[in-house]
């Protein structure tokens, strides 16, 4: 589904991604944990092409991503409140990203009532713009888009962050329904694994540091096998 191969990016001499080779499988749930700075959304960014790497590549269905727009009919994805537009309210918005899916008013409105439980009755039949929400809303916002269009792959940038603990755990749930419903893969970062990505069936911790340097580890026990065993050289290949 993705692999990565020999993927450098630098910003003025100095590295901050450098993998020599990652594949992440279809239907497979992929965690990211790091600290800030670490790489993560820089990583991410440039799955996404948008940021440009120094070096390597990014192949999504055997496809280099960089200037190809086929993989976007089947990617999904939220890292930040710019994906959003401030000046919308949630359903103008989902009714402008849906258009572009061919979604219909009907279609709309059967996409978001999945979401009912995780809008709490806070985001559709509003007249609030995007922009005026609070941080813990536009990340509702932003992580429902990411599944229109029915993505094959959805890529989310620490999706729990500035949610309520009742938020976290309606989340969790939607993401586990929506991975049993389909063949779905998710790339998911967070500054830790748990509580909430106790059932991501592979993941790797990322830090800064030299080659030789081991970033600590934060893998439950007995979840998965070491994603480290998929990966040409260790956590020295997971410097990012």
């Amino acid at each position: 589904m993705i692999s990565i191969q020999a993927l450098k990016k630098s910003y003025k001499n100095t590295p901050v991604v450098d993998i020599p080779q990652l594949g992440i499988s279809q239907n497979e749930s992929f965690g990211l944990v790091g600290n800030n700075g670490a790489g993560k959304t820089t990583l991410f960014r440039m799955i996404l092409d948008l940021v440009r790497p120094t070096e390597g590549e990014v192949q999504i269905n055997g496809r280099n991503g960089q200037g190809n727009d086929e993989w976007k009919h089947y990617v999904g994805s939220f890292l930040d409140e710019n994906f959003l537009i401030p000046y919308l309210t949630p359903d103008e918005y989902f009714k402008f990203v849906g258009k572009l899916h061919n979604y219909s008013d009907a279609d709309l409105k059967h996409f978001t009532q999945k979401f009912e439980d995780l809008f709490h009755g806070e985001i559709t039949g509003k007249d609030k713009y995007i922009g005026d929400l609070s941080k813990g809303n536009l990340k509702k916002v932003g992580i429902a888009a990411a599944f229109l269009g029915n993505p094959q792959v959805v890529i989310l940038d620490e999706p729990f962050e500035n949610l309520d603990p009742t938020s976290q755990i309606r989340l969790k749930q939607l993401l586990q329904q929506e991975r049993q419903s389909r063949s779905l893969t998710y790339l998911i970062s967070s500054h830790e694994l748990k509580p909430h990505y106790g059932n991501l069936r592979a993941h790797c911790g990322i830090g800064k540091g030299p080659h030789n340097q081991r970033p600590e580890r934060n893998q439950p026990a007995g979840r998965v096998g070491s994603i480290l065993q998929r990966i040409t050289i260790g956590w020295r290949s997971t410097r990012l």
